[in-house]
Parts: structure tokens; sequence; C-alpha cells
């Protein structure tokens, strides 16, 4: 089984600051994450001036700016994501943004990254699926608000376009997303219907999603980050702090070692303790030679280095070879 590839989504969280979002990449790797993620946006081509808030934006950053307005606060050019490869390239963990429209999708390209990450929102957006398909890169492609029929047709202009390969993550699209409505078992669905990789978008306020998902063979899990769930911004609350995030990635790392090849043995750390936890034919008293073992004599105890009692009816009626005080593993 291939190692869970974690995304640890900085997202608008570093609050327009470049030095914010490198402060982020460092936490990212610190924690263990394998890729930090960002936003890369023209705003204006992004989002109309008549555009409202999402209610968890206004619940969160109020109703007195447009949804553009607080886009412009929270993103930063081109060349500061250029730079913001730059240093996680130096540090040593993959950077990675989602693009929401043609030109951040096109300047997304000249990185060079390894692969790309569609956000949900634009899963209905054919000439930018066309656009990043031509890129002929591997694709993760976040489902949430989707249909099966709307996923299917996405797949089919990725695939008509020569995207290499998609995996599809499971998202629901609620900041916090309820855990009655994270419904992880339609990851399941996902695999069945498409035949693709599959993986998790968590927005569920804690991370026990992430280690389901993981037990249920999830290949990428994202999820959101912050400095401090107190800044200002539509998406702190949601998040993950740095050591709630580590933790994260320390149980899906565990949870994705303990689900093993699948295969039931005896593995070489429990071997040792099968003599000292199993039983053995021992003398339940004294045994003269000559005696004939019946119930009476015979009993199991520890340790299990001795005839096993599982021929404990092939024993009985057989004749003591030798003498055997109380406790001592009888012999044939």
């Amino acid at each position: 089984m291939q190692d869970v590839l974690i995304i640890a989504e900085a997202g608008v969280n570093h609050n327009g600051s470049l030095e914010m979002a490198k402060q982020m990449a460092l936490a990212a790797k610190d924690a263990g994450a394998d890729v930090v993620k960002y936003q890369t946006a023209v705003p204006e081509l992004v989002v109309s001036k008549f555009a409202p808030k999402a209610e968890y934006q206004k619940a969160q950053t109020g109703d007195g700016e447009s949804q553009l307005e607080m886009i412009r606060r929270l993103h930063f050019d081109f060349e500061g994501h250029r730079q913001l490869k730059e240093y996680c390239d130096s540090i040593g963990i993959q950077y990675l943004s989602a693009a929401f429209d043609l030109p951040s999708v096109e300047f997304l390209k000249e990185l060079d990254l390894p692969f790309f990450k569609i956000p949900s929102g634009e899963i209905t957006n054919l000439p930018y699926l066309e656009a990043v398909a031509a890129a002929k890169k591997p694709v993760v492609l976040s489902t949430g608000m989707s249909t099966l029929s709307e996923i299917e047709d996405a797949l089919s202009v990725l695939e008509d376009g020569g995207c290499p390969g998609v995996t599809l993550l499971h998202c629901n699209t609620e900041y916090p997303t309820p855990y009655e409505d994270a419904n992880l078992l339609a990851m399941l669905e996902l695999a069945e219907q498409f035949g693709v990789p599959v993986g998790l978008s968590d927005h569920t306020p804690g991370w026990e999603c992430d280690v389901a998902a993981a037990a249920l063979g999830a290949t990428v899990i994202e999820k959101h980050f912050t400095l401090d769930k107190t800044l200002p911004g539509p998406d702190h609350k949601a998040s993950l702090d740095v050591p709630q995030l580590t933790a994260m990635i320390q149980a899906v790392r565990h949870t994705q070692a303990a689900l093993g090849t699948g295969r039931k043995a005896v593995t070489a750390s429990e071997a040792k303790n099968k003599p000292i936890a199993r039983k053995s034919i021992v003398a339940a008293k004294a045994i003269k030679k000559g005696e004939i073992f019946t119930a009476e004599n015979l009993t199991t105890k520890r340790p299990g280095d001795g005839v096993s009692p599982m021929r404990w009816h092939e024993v009985l009626g057989l004749e003591a070879k030798r003498d055997f005080a109380e406790d001592e593993p009888i012999e044939l």
C-alpha cells in the first residue's frame, strides 16, 4: 500500500502575507506533511463585484465588504507565489497551489508542479478544466457539492484533454462540515463508480475523519491548517492549528501502518511472546512413573513451550515414562 499523501492546506490563512505563508510552509514541513497548498487567483477574474459572501465567510469576516474585496485582501500576486515555491523547495516541502482562473492555471504550468489540484468550485468550469488537462499532468480533483454525473463529465473533459490520471477527493464544501454530513463512505462509491484512486478533502472541525479515511483506503488527505485560530479571516476557525495538524498526521501515519498487509500471520514483534502467553500440559500434582495420565492429574499452565493443550485427548490414557513434579511440563 502506498503512503497517504498528506496535503496541509494553507489556503488563504496567510491573510495575504508572504512572510506568514512561508511560516506556514515551515510549520507544515515540521508537522510531517508532504505538501503545503495555497490558492492562486486574479481576484477580479474569479469573483464578480456582485458576488455575495458565503454565510461562513460572513460569520468570520462580517458583511461590510464584498467577497471580491475580501479575496483581494487574502491573495498575493504571481511573483509572490514564485518566491513561495522557491522557499518551499529550499526547506524540502512540496509547494502546491490551486488555480481559480485561467491566467493562474497558465502561471502554475510554468512552475512545473507534479500535479494540478482542482478545487470543488471549478468542477463545472469547462474552459478551466480544458486548460488544466492541456498541462498533461496528473490531477487531484475535489468533488464537494458535486453529483456523480458532474464528476463523470469533469473526468471526461480531463481524459479527453490528455490528463494522464485523476485522483478524486470526496469533499463537503461547508466550513466547518458537520460530522453527520461528512459521509465518508461516499469515498468508496467514487472508487467503485470511476475506478480511480480516491481520498478526502476534509473540512470537519477535528481530524477523526482523516484517520477514518486512511483506514478506508484514502491515497490523499487534504486538511486546512492555521498558525492561529483566532486570526481574522474566513477559514482560520475551521482549520487545525499546528499541534492538531501534527497529531492528525501522526495518527494517519499510524493508522496506515496498522492496516498492514491484510494477511493474518504471526508478526516478528509478537512471536517472542507465544511461549509466555500460551500454555502447555503440565502435572496437576505429583505423578509417578507408570501412572496413567488423566484429567485429574494433568492441567494446562504457562509457559507454552511444552506439549500443546491441543493434544489433550491424545495424551489422556498414556503412561508416564518418568516421575513428574507438580507443575512440571509433561513429556511423551
